[in-house]
């Protein structure tokens, strides 16, 4: 029996997908729910199990773009399955080898022949097309008579664009994957669609440093997760998205939607490219339940199993960039939503404290936010919130009870 494999639907929204990559041969034998391709869609790398057992003979190329629901390959479920594991369709009888040829001996160098006079002279026409691109006639090969410069070899000369160094100068072409080029699209459409502005602070992050000194041991020894700024920062966004609503909103045709909840988005880098699987309901998560499961999704993008459910439908995005090293940013908007918060790197900076010059752990923050939805006051108020609670943690996000903030 010959099993057609059809494209499953990755989501609602999503009409084709792109072969991203073959995990089998034309004619291996596949086992039911084995891996038999990479595939890519505009939001997320899916695996494609196979739906059988049997010999595979495959209907598409990586590359292609196949429609859900088009047939990728067929599954031959009769084929029994070779001895070894070795597909039947490339077993070959032995073939005798051939004997090899006797050596011959190699003709004896021929000397290349002295340069006459002309090697390396230009016509008359030639020495006015080089006179033109300021091209010596040493730089040049001739290839008349006697190793003279024609006029084509002038007119083929390509003028020096600096001193050749003897490094490789090559270039490579590669087809963008179906979740690069979707990602481009909305970059360029949230520029191009948004009135969009960028806001900046900075954060004094003793007080964090000295609560993660403090109590990353025992909430690692207890909850099996380390203890970082994420928590810290998912925790104070949430607070500042309920104080200032207008930011956890977002613009459909003429009308602005607003939500009751915190649907958190936290931009990772996965091995297809920059990916944003969302927190759901992060404001009503403990700080344990906020590493938990940005490590669980982190996990899942890393290891290319996140689904398009588990990155769709966030209200807000915080992205950090300061694990890469950057010092400061104006991150691009992730619509529909009508907000972004961009953490950075942690350097000690002179700052002022209680009238004296201190050093001090800083970290710059930036919140860029669609103008048509959110006014000044909002996103400079949002982020000085966000600002407040970071510099007073325990009052702020923890009620004055660490260890009971972090279930210790």
């Amino acid at each position: 029996m010959i099993l057609e494999m059809k494209v499953p639907s990755p989501g609602e929204s999503i009409k084709e997908v792109e072969i991203a990559t073959w995990l089998v041969q034309d004619g291996d034998y596949v086992e039911k729910d084995q891996a038999i391709a990479e595939v890519d869609s505009d939001k997320a790398t899916l695996e494609l199990p196979a739906e059988a057992s049997g010999i595979i003979t495959l209907k598409a190329s990586e590359g292609d773009a196949v429609a859900v629901g088009a047939v990728v390959c067929l599954i031959d479920t009769a084929a029994a399955k070779p001895e070894g594991g070795t597909p039947a369709s490339v077993k070959e009888e032995a073939k005798p080898v051939a004997e090899a040829p006797k050596a011959v001996p190699a003709p004896a160098p021929v000397p290349a022949p002295a340069p006459t006079y002309a090697a390396q002279t230009p016509s008359p026409a030639a020495r006015k097309i080089l006179d033109e691109k300021n091209i010596q006639p040493s730089d040049i090969v001739g290839t008349g008579k006697g190793g003279r410069i024609t006029k084509e070899d002038a007119i083929n000369a390509a003028p020096s664009m600096g001193t050749p160094t003897g490094s490789n100068r090559g270039s490579e072409r590669t087809k963008l994957s179906m979740l690069r080029r979707k990602v481009a699209e909305r970059l360029v459409s949230a520029k191009n669609e948004t009135a969009m502005l960028t806001t900046f602070n900075e954060v004094d992050m003793t007080n964090i440093y000295a609560l993660r000194d403090q109590y990353k041991d025992e909430f690692k020894s207890k909850h099996g997760l380390g203890l970082g700024f994420m928590s810290f920062f998912t925790k104070a966004v949430t607070r500042a998205l309920q104080l200032y609503p207008d930011v956890n909103s977002m613009i459909d045709g003429q009308e602005k939607v607003s939500f009751d909840f915190c649907d958190i988005s936290v931009a990772v880098s996965g091995p297809k490219g920059l990916m944003v699987p969302v927190v759901r309901n992060a404001e009503a998560l403990s700080f344990r339940g906020v590493e938990a499961e940005i490590k669980r999704l982190a996990i899942r993008a890393r290891d290319g199993q996140i689904t398009v459910d588990e990155m769709t439908g966030g209200t807000f995005t915080i992205s950090n960039g300061g694990v890469f090293g950057s010092m400061l940013s104006t991150p691009i908007i992730n619509p529909p939503q009508s907000g972004i918060l961009g953490m950075h790197n942690v350097v000690d900076r002179p700052i002022v404290r209680n009238g004296q010059i201190v050093i001090a752990p800083v970290m710059y923050v930036a919140l860029s936010y669609d103008h048509r939805i959110i006014d000044g006051r909002e996103s400079v108020g949002f982020l000085v919130a966000v600002k407040e609670a970071l510099e007073n943690p325990v009052e702020i996000l923890m009620n004055n009870n660490p260890k009971k903030a972090l279930e210790l």
